[in-house]
């Protein structure tokens, strides 16, 4: 069998070692939700009629409905140690972005605290740096949450490997059309698949079905991200 060897960069060997400690180690558990989007939408695109200082992503209100779920569920915001569950003080996104080296999470840090435009504007120059491979280590190097998103690839639903020391990562699908009943009749709706893939020293099943459950309601009510 003929084939060309292609070298292991450092960011590859740092990510097969990583993941495979994760594989080995980590006891986890998955779970998935619907989401409706076209509320969401509908904001987005109103939003994004009014200025021209941002042009917002879905993606920008899924980082910031985390956000302000996670202050809501510290127990999900945390860390597995031998001595303690460590439970952060602020919610530091770590969001996946694919680079022609390997993927890199750089990091939205106190997401809790920013807005749509400013989670938007930051996200944006932290993705160019990082296909750029300008990142500084402390822009990708820690996070207490992270998110993966391959709904542009038209990837409906998938289970995501944890990052560790974090007990949790959300993975997020592409919003496609799909038959809902509402009322007793039955309808089309924008609808995304998230999941999550959790830590089950740190939060238990429930715990995990509720952070969910949370998320896709503000997600469901899109204005009140905005309050």
């Amino acid at each position: 069998m003929r084939y060309k060897a292609q070298p292991n960069s450092s960011m590859r060997k740092t990510i097969s070692r990583r993941l495979t400690e994760v594989q080995q180690t980590v006891p986890d558990y998955f779970l998935a939700i619907d989401c409706e989007l076209d509320a969401l939408l509908k904001v987005r695109s109103d939003l994004n009629a009014r200025s021209k200082d941002y042009k917002l992503s879905v993606n920008d209100f899924v980082i910031r409905a985390a956000a302000l779920t996670l202050k809501k569920f510290p127990n999900i915001n945390a860390a597995w140690s031998e001595e303690a569950v460590l439970r952060y003080d602020h919610v530091d996104i770590s969001v996946a972005v694919a680079t022609p080296t390997g993927l890199i999470t750089p990091i939205v840090k106190k997401a809790e605290t920013k807005g749509l435009a400013e989670i938007s504007n930051e996200m944006k120059g932290l993705a160019e740096r990082a296909r750029d491979g300008k990142l500084k280590p402390e822009e990708y190097q820690g996070g207490t949450f992270s998110i993966s998103n391959l709904g542009m690839y038209g990837i409906r639903e998938f289970a995501a490997i944890i990052n560790p020391p974090q007990a949790c990562i959300m993975a997020v699908g592409a919003g496609e059309q799909r038959p809902v009943v509402k009322n007793g009749a039955l309808a089309i709706a924008t609808v995304m698949t998230v999941s999550v893939t959790v830590d089950h020293r740190v939060a238990d099943g429930a715990q995990g079905a509720e952070f969910l459950a949370a998320f896709k309601k503000l997600i469901e009510d899109p204005l009140s991200m905005l309050l």
